[in-house]
């Protein structure tokens, strides 16, 4: 079985996006990067019954290597990723707060420090079609200079050299973004400038694990 190890990483880590509420029934999807392959989540899966086995694995171009179930249908968007960054994990998510704000903002603003986590603040691509090449093509467009995008009217991407790095990431634009929506609730939020959010990026990986300040 090839990516054996990656394979038993996704099936934790999509247990873990269940439990932290990045997504809703079987929306979302994962990969990892090994080489010319990517381990990724199949479609259509409910993540309490996926094991090692359920994992696809696929080429850079999208193509299954190995028989088994469907990937994911938003392969496009997870092979451009790896195609045009340095990415070794994607996580595709739809939480509830990033997918809210996607629907109302062009961008979420540096409402907090930790959005330095993400690059800087995190624009929203235009919206297309779930699983379509237009999606993949603005999503990679809206993360240039990014760890991170929202997909209008549709939820959240977030990238890194590990899994564990990029969905911490997933984990801080979700929480960003739900204090953005909260403290938008009491009025107009003080915003950082651009010099602290590229002081904080420079700093974040010198102590806090799972964040670096570069990908």
């Amino acid at each position: 079985m090839l990516l054996h190890d990656e394979r038993v990483q996704l099936v934790e880590y999509c247990l873990r996006m269940q439990a932290d509420d990045l997504t809703v029934g079987t929306s979302g999807n994962l990969s990892i990067r090994s080489g010319d392959h990517i381990a990724i989540t199949p479609s259509g899966v409910p993540y309490e019954l996926l094991t090692p086995e359920s994992i696809c694995v696929i080429d850079l171009d999208g193509s299954q290597v190995e028989d088994g179930l469907r990937p994911s249908t938003e392969v496009p968007m997870h092979t451009s990723v790896y195609q045009h960054t340095g990415a070794r994990a994607v996580v595709h998510t739809h939480p509830l707060y990033a997918t809210a704000l996607s629907v109302l903002l062009d961008e979420v603003p540096p409402v907090h420090y930790m959005i330095a986590a993400l690059g800087g603040p995190v624009r929203v691509a235009p919206y297309a079609t779930f699983g379509s090449a237009e999606l993949a093509a603005n999503s990679i467009t809206a993360m240039e200079g990014r760890f991170g995008v929202l997909l209008q009217n549709h939820g959240a991407t977030t990238y890194g050299d590990s899994l564990p790095t990029a969905y911490t990431r997933s984990i801080y634009l979700e929480w960003v973004c739900r204090l953005y929506h909260q403290a938008r609730l009491l009025g107009e939020p003080n915003l950082l400038p651009a010099a602290e959010i590229e002081h904080v990026a420079k700093r974040l990986g010198s102590y806090l694990p799972g964040v670096p300040g570069t990908a």
